[in-house]
C-alpha cells in the first residue's frame, strides 16, 4: 500500500486515496477478488489502474464502449502509463499490432471490448500472456434486472476459467440493486468476493424535479444563462433529439446531438465535439454517455421521465465526476409515463414486464413525492440516510406550501371503491371529471354519486392528485400495461376515520442552498481554462485529460507559482507537473503581477 500510495501521488496527483478505494485495492493487491458498487466520481478505475502499476503483469479491462476505451487509454498515456485497447475501432494490421506488442510485454493495461471474448483466437491470446487481473467495469451490464443488459457480458466467467492461470477478479459499477449484485457475483462466477459498497450518495449534486408544460422554454432559458458550462439534455425518443437539436441551431446556439439512428461517423463526430469542448450541448437518448469519462459536466436535463431510477440516478452522475457543485433537473408530464409503457411493450420480453412496470412506478413516485429527492434515491438503493432533508434538492430548497386536499381525496377514493377497483387512472379520471364518453355511460358509471364531482379540475390536475395518492401508499397501482387501481389500509383512514391529507407545493422562490463551494477566481479560471484547451488540442486529447476543472478551482483559489505549491495542489502530480506545471504557474504569476494581487 505504500508503493500504492506513493504511484497514486506521483502519477495521478492525489495525497489520499478516496472513500473506499484503499480497502479495495488493499485486498486487491492480496490476491483477493473483489466487488466494489460506487458512485459516479467515486473513482473507480484509479481501483484498477493503480494495482496494475504495482502487479507484474498486465490488466485487462472490460470495458463496453469504445469512447470510453478511448478516452481512459489517451488518459493513461498522457500520464506516462503504457495502455492500450482493443475493439472493433481497429483496422486488421492495428489489431495484429497490437496483439503483438502486448506479447512482448509493452502494455500494463489493456481494455478489451466484451465481444471480444467470444472469439477462441482470443483466447489463445490471453493464455499467451502473464495477465494479473482481469477488471470488469460496467459491471452491472452482466445482469438481465440492470438497467443496461448485454449478452456479451456472459462470456467473460467462462473465458476466465478457461484461462491457464488464474488471474485476479475485480468488478465495478455505480449503480447496483442487491438483485443486480448478487447477479454480477453469480454470473461472473466471483468466488467468495471482498465486496465492497461505498455508497450511492453524491453530495455535490444538487437534484430537482419540474412539472412544466413549456419544456423547450425551460431548457432555453437554462442553456441561455449557463452558456459557457458543459451540460447534456437527455430524451426519451430520437424524434425528440431531432426536434430540440434543430431549434437550437435555429436560434443560433451550437450543440451535438447523440442516438442511435444516426451513423457511426456522425455519433462519433458529435461525441468527440462535446468531449473535446468544441460543444458544450450534447442533446442525447440514453444511448450516449455510459462510460464517459468527461469530468466537467456541470448540468444534466432530463427533458423526459426516463423509465427507471438505475438509468435516471446513471445518467444524471454524469455531471460532476470532478467533485464541484453540479445539477441534475427532470421535467415531468404525465406523457412520459404513455411513452415508456409503450417502450416497455416493445423492447423488453414478456418475462420482465412486471419489473420493469414496477421500476416505472418507484421512477413515477419519485417524481411525485414531496419529500427529499435524495433521501427517496438513497432509500431506494438499499441504504438508510442518516437525514431527512439534504438541502441540495427542489423539495428540500423550495418554500412548500402544504394544502389540504382531504376532501378531493376522500371523493378520488370513493370513486375507487364505487367503482369496485377495477378499472384504471383513465376512467377514474373521466368518471371524476363527468366525462359523456361511451364507455362511462355503457357502464353506467355516470349514475355513481361520484360522477363530476370534479367536474371543475382538468383531466391533468385529477391525475396528478392521482399520482400523489399512489406514491403516498393511499392507492396501489396493480397490474403492468393496464394496471387498476385498488385501495390500500391506510385509504380507509382517511374515508372513515377523518384522517387528514395535506400536499405541499412548490413555490417558485428557493430558499439558498446549503451546498456552497469555495469561492475562486473567475477571471483567472478562464485563463487557465484557455491554456488548458490550447494544450488539449495540441495532445490531441481532452481538455480534462490535461486537468480537471476541480484542480483548476483550486489553483484559483491557492495561486501556486512554485514547484512545491503546485504539487500540493489535488490533481496534480509529479508527471503532470513536469509536462505542464511550469506552463500553468506562468499564466498564474502574470495575472498576480497585472492584477497587483499579493499573497
Amino acid at each position: 500500500m505504500e508503493k500504492a500510495l506513493q504511484l497514486l501521488q506521483n502519477y495521478f496527483g492525489y495525497s489520499s486515496f478516496k472513500k473506499g478505494q484503499e480497502d479495495l485495492i488493499s485486498h486487491i493487491l492480496k490476491g483477493e477478488d473483489c466487488v466494489g458498487i460506487m458512485p459516479t466520481g467515486a473513482g473507480k478505475s484509479i481501483c484498477y489502474q493503480i494495482p496494475a502499476l504495482v502487479f507484474s503483469g498486465v490488466t485487462i479491462v472490460i470495458s463496453p464502449l469504445i469512447s470510453l476505451m478511448k478516452n481512459q487509454v489517451d488518459a493513461l498515456n498522457e500520464l506516462g502509463i503504457s495502455a492500450t485497447y482493443i475493439n472493433s475501432s481497429l483496422n486488421n494490421h492495428d489489431y495484429i499490432q497490437t496483439i503483438e506488442n502486448a506479447v512482448l510485454g509493452m502494455y500494463k493495461i489493456i481494455y478489451v471490448a466484451p465481444e471480444r471474448f467470444e472469439s477462441d483466437s482470443f483466447l489463445r491470446f490471453l493464455n499467451s500472456i502473464d495477465i494479473s487481473m482481469i477488471a470488469i467495469d460496467e459491471a452491472h451490464c452482466v445482469s438481465r434486472w440492470g438497467h443496461d443488459f448485454r449478452p456479451s457480458y456472459l462470456e467473460i466467467a467462462n473465458v476466465i476459467s478457461n484461462l491457464s492461470i488464474k488471474p485476479v477478479v475485480s468488478a465495478f459499477t455505480a449503480t447496483a440493486t442487491d438483485i443486480v449484485k448478487k447477479d454480477i457475483i453469480n454470473l461472473l462466477n466471483i468466488k467468495n468476493p471482498f465486496t465492497l459498497t461505498t455508497g450511492f450518495d453524491r453530495e455535490n449534486l444538487s437534484f430537482h424535479v419540474i412539472s412544466t408544460n413549456d419544456r423547450k422554454k425551460f431548457v432555453y432559458s437554462y442553456v441561455r444563462n449557463h452558456l459557457n458550462s458543459c451540460g447534456i439534455i437527455y430524451c426519451l425518443t430520437r424524434k425528440t433529439v431531432d426536434s430540440l437539436y434543430d431549434d437550437f441551431l435555429e436560434i443560433g446556439y451550437p450543440v451535438s446531438k447523440y442516438h442511435a439512428g444516426m451513423s457511426d461517423v456522425e455519433r462519433t463526430k458529435n461525441q468527440n465535439d462535446f468531449v473535446y469542448d468544441r460543444t458544450n450541448v450534447m442533446i442525447a437518448t440514453n444511448a450516449f454517455g455510459m462510460g464517459i469519462d468527461k469530468s466537467n459536466i456541470r448540468y444534466v436535463i432530463h427533458y423526459n421521465m426516463p423509465k427507471d431510477l438505475e438509468s435516471y440516478y446513471q445518467e444524471a452522475g454524469r455531471a460532476g465526476r470532478d467533485g464541484i457543485y453540479a445539477e441534475c433537473t427532470l421535467l415531468f408530464s404525465r406523457q412520459d409515463i404513455v411513452t415508456n409503457k409503450f417502450i416497455i411493450e416493445q423492447c423488453s420480453s414478456n418475462s420482465y414486464h412486471k419489473i420493469e412496470y414496477q421500476k416505472l412506478n418507484d421512477m413515477i413516485d419519485y417524481c411525485n413525492t414531496d419529500k427529499c429527492l435524495r433521501k427517496y434515491i438513497l432509500e431506494y438503493f438499499g441504504e438508510t440516510p442518516s437525514f431527512s432533508e439534504c438541502n441540495n434538492c427542489s423539495n428540500c430548497n423550495s418554500e412548500l406550501e402544504e394544502t389540504d386536499i382531504t376532501e378531493d381525496s376522500k371523493k378520488i377514493l370513493s370513486c375507487i371503491k364505487r367503482m369496485n377497483e377495477r378499472f384504471g387512472v383513465n376512467l377514474v379520471t373521466d368518471v371524476l371529471k363527468g366525462s359523456h364518453s361511451s364507455k362511462v355511460i355503457q357502464l353506467g358509471f355516470d349514475k355513481l354519486s361520484t360522477y363530476a364531482l370534479l367536474k371543475d379540475y382538468s383531466k391533468e390536475t385529477i391525475k396528478e392528485l392521482i399520482s400523489f395518492l399512489v406514491s403516498q401508499g393511499y392507492i396501489n397501482s396493480i397490474g403492468e400495461k393496464y394496471p387498476i387501481l385498488v385501495l390500500t389500509n391506510k385509504a380507509n383512514n382517511v374515508l372513515f376515520e377523518n384522517e387528514g391529507v395535506l400536499i405541499k407545493r412548490k413555490v417558485e422562490k428557493l430558499k439558498h442552498s446549503q451546498n456552497v463551494i469555495s469561492t475562486y477566481d473567475d477571471e483567472l479560471f478562464e485563463l487557465l481554462r484557455k491554456l488548458r484547451k490550447e494544450i488539449a488540442q495540441k495532445s490531441n486529447v481532452p481538455p480534462f485529460v490535461i486537468f480537471t476543472d476541480a484542480t483548476l478551482s483550486s489553483m484559483c483559489i491557492n495561486f501556486p507559482t512554485t514547484k512545491e505549491e503546485m504539487l500540493k495542489i489535488s490533481g496534480v502530480g509529479e508527471t503532470k507537473f513536469q509536462k505542464y506545471g511550469e506552463l500553468f504557474i506562468e499564466v498564474i504569476q502574470n495575472y498576480l503581477n497585472s492584477s497587483r494581487i499579493s499573497l
